[in-house]
């Protein structure tokens, strides 16, 4: 048996696409399914629970933004890849909001297809087996909190800072509630990658630094000071909540 096989679902109208797609998959090892409308793609989803979705967004009987909303009032973690024709900016920013964990437009290359496929299944992967490969608390049961002025909601992604109100991609709501369950405890670099991204230590770490970035963007009143998300020279970060 495969122990590296996958359930992989591929809600798709266009035929030719998704069988290449079904095709290239299955001889990658994993167990695919394809439906061509949206609203027997989300009721395959919920029955068979896969490991990774693969999405149009334009489909008959339900679009997938509202496949992608529907998901993620169930599971924040089931990874997403939406392949769109849609190439602007404004309709990538909407799914990354919406918590899709990685964008496609089509045309694609194939063999970058099958790269981001790989990334995602090792994020599901990662998901699932987090608890023992890392000895970091993360408290699951967490759903809102509070500090400074600012509120987040984990489980509907609402975040309020000061008079701002903006919704946080799965990944954000995920990376806040590691840094939340160890209030005060210096993270490194190296589990902030594996935690969010499953990359090995010898990835980038300006992976990490952009994210911090983005965070602080959100929550500090000074960005260029931060009081929350403090960087630790040769270390990582440290969150504080006062």
């Amino acid at each position: 048996m495969n122990q590296n096989k996958k359930k992989i679902l591929v809600i798709e109208d266009e035929f030719h696409i998704a069988e290449g797609i079904k095709l290239n998959l299955s001889l990658q090892g994993h167990d695919v399914k394809v439906e061509g409308d949206g609203i027997r793609g989300l009721d395959t989803w919920k029955k068979w629970s896969p490991d990774l979705l693969v999405l149009d967004l334009m489909l008959p009987g339900l679009d997938g933004h509202k496949i992608i909303k529907a998901i993620r009032e169930e599971n924040l973690q089931a990874p997403i890849l939406v392949l769109s024709a849609k190439d602007q900016t404004r309709d990538k920013v909407r799914c990354l909001e919406d918590g899709v964990d990685d964008y496609i437009a089509k045309p694609f290359d194939l063999d970058e297809f099958l790269l981001r496929v790989k990334r995602l299944l090792q994020q599901s992967d990662w998901y699932d087996h987090r608890k023992g490969q890392s000895d970091l608390e993360v408290n699951e049961s967490l759903v809102e909190f509070q500090f400074g002025d600012n509120q987040v909601n984990l489980k509907t992604l609402e975040a309020v800072s000061g008079k701002n109100q903006f919704k946080l991609t799965a990944q954000e709501a995920q990376i806040l509630k590691l840094f939340f369950s160890n209030e005060g405890r210096p993270l490194s670099r190296k589990e902030l990658l594996l935690f969010g991204w499953d990359y090995d230590a010898e990835t980038s770490t300006r992976t990490v630094d952009n994210f911090i970035v983005r965070l602080r963007r959100y929550f500090e009143k000074d960005p260029k000071n931060p009081r929350h998300f403090i960087s630790m020279r040769s270390v990582g970060y440290v969150f504080k909540k006062g």
